[in-house]
């Protein structure tokens, strides 16, 4: 939804807010609600897709660079200007920071960037290029896809790296495999994931 969507299902229930206030209460809340929902996720598995999209931010071309594991979860994005070997060494070493330990299996498309990075951090991996191989990275594109045309793209490299990073906590919180698991299994899981939200927000 974008802020003007939220507007609706608020004045509903009573509450006169415009989009504008909907949009300060997101970057007020959004990072402590991020960070506690973070604190409270499982460690992703040791298997990580790499992928990069081209995004147009105030007119300009920009890279979206994203990780996940083999279980769609979010590792993290990174907005750069650019598609080299430097870029991807600065995504590599915020993703070892940020989750603590390294790989045992990267794959990637056929970019050489990807290639060189990995030479630079002395890695002990296994590194597996293609592009069906990476299909995993390249689906988790869409849910951003959808994201830029509810919010009429991005206004700034800045603007979207902090929605884009609060957006992949909530998307690791309610993205379940639905083709895996029963209507049972999901209500459970559904209820966990609210609740979950729930607590995270009021602690913010």
């Amino acid at each position: 939804m974008s802020y003007r969507d939220v507007e609706k299902p608020l004045a509903e229930r009573g509450l006169d807010i415009s989009y504008e206030t909907v949009r300060r209460w997101v970057l007020k809340f959004g990072p402590a609600i991020t960070r506690r929902l973070r604190q409270r996720r499982p460690r992703p598995s040791d298997r990580w897709h790499l992928d990069e999209m081209v995004v147009r931010i105030a007119g300009e071309r920009m890279y979206l660079w994203r990780a996940v594991d083999d279980e769609g979860e979010v590792l993290d994005m990174l907005v750069q200007r650019r598609r080299d070997s430097r870029a991807a060494l600065r995504l590599m070493r915020k993703l070892l920071k940020k989750q603590g330990f390294a790989p045992k299996l990267l794959v990637t498309d056929k970019l050489r960037s990807y290639a060189c990075a990995f030479r630079d951090l002395q890695l002990t991996y296994r590194h597996e290029q293609g592009l069906r191989k990476n299909n995993r990275a390249e689906n988790s594109h869409q849910a951003v896809r959808r994201r830029e045309r509810k919010l009429q793209r991005f206004k700034s490299a800045r603007s979207a790296q902090r929605f884009l990073s609060m957006h992949g906590a909530v998307h690791n919180t309610f993205n379940f495999q639905r083709h895996l698991i029963s209507r049972s299994t999901l209500r459970i899981l559904r209820a966990e994931a609210t609740a979950e939200w729930r607590n995270a927000v009021a602690a913010a």
